[in-house]
């Protein structure tokens, strides 16, 4: 599979979505639609490093594919890093980012023959809350889907009312959003206790995993020990 080229796009909307998190959405002028699988990221070129590989930084796109040629980005601000406070501090509406993709193989295996369990933390939610929009429009059949959203506290959730609203519309899914440092009427503590009681059973199901590596290694673990093939595991890593 050839790499997309080099294009540049347009920030025409920032929303904060927590203390820490923003939304960029992006147009590219010199497209009219941007094709692109749900599940796939871009991969930004930003002013912060003289050599090229030191200044990309990859984010899925959390947007689903509408036809239209703007997509969206979630991003957490890593006050330690160079990437995000740049995003944050310096990219205003009307910047440009120069970016490559849409690129990745982390996208949803059609026909979807089998219960999907999608598990999360933070702004791992971006690919999930892509296919979940793109199957609700497209109208994909499907069997249950559930979304385990891993977050420290209630403030923290993503995309939380979207999801609620979601989980009327959308048939078979079930939305288990898990706060790890806050007491509330939901799920408490962390994913793994709530996968591994959903699939008891050992119902057919996917596994798509987004987060970060210490996540994904214990998840991809305590699946497999489940009794699940490896092939039936997803998986991105982010940072």
């Amino acid at each position: 599979m050839s790499l997309e080229p080099w294009r540049t796009g347009k920030v025409i909307q920032i929303q904060q979505q927590t203390n820490d998190t923003r939304s960029f959405f992006i147009q590219v002028p010199e497209l009219t639609t941007l094709n692109f699988k749900p599940g796939q990221f871009v991969t930004l070129d930003l002013p912060i490093h003289e050599k090229p590989n030191k200044r990309w930084r990859s984010y899925s796109i959390a947007s689903s594919p509408d036809g239209s040629n703007v997509f969206e980005l979630i991003i957490v601000l890593d006050k330690n890093g160079t990437g995000t406070p740049y995003l944050f501090n310096e990219v205003t509406v009307g910047s440009e980012l120069k970016f490559r993709g849409p690129q990745g193989v982390f996208t949803l295996k059609e026909p979807i023959d089998k219960d999907l369990v999608f598990i999360c933390t933070g702004t791992g939610i971006a690919p999930f809350r892509s296919m979940l929009q793109y199957i609700k429009r497209n109208a994909v059949e499907h069997k249950n889907i559930c979304l385990i959203f891993g977050c420290r506290t209630k403030s923290s959730l993503l995309y939380y009312d979207e999801m609620k609203q979601l989980e009327q519309e959308l048939k078979g899914f079930t939305y288990l959003p898990t706060l790890s440092r806050e007491e509330w009427d939901g799920q408490m503590g962390y994913v793994h206790p709530v996968y591994e009681s959903l699939c008891a059973d050992r119902r057919p199901a996917e596994f798509y995993l987004c987060g970060w590596k210490g996540m994904i290694d214990d998840a991809r673990k305590r699946i497999a020990d489940m009794g699940y093939d490896k092939k039936e595991i997803h998986y991105e890593i982010y940072g």
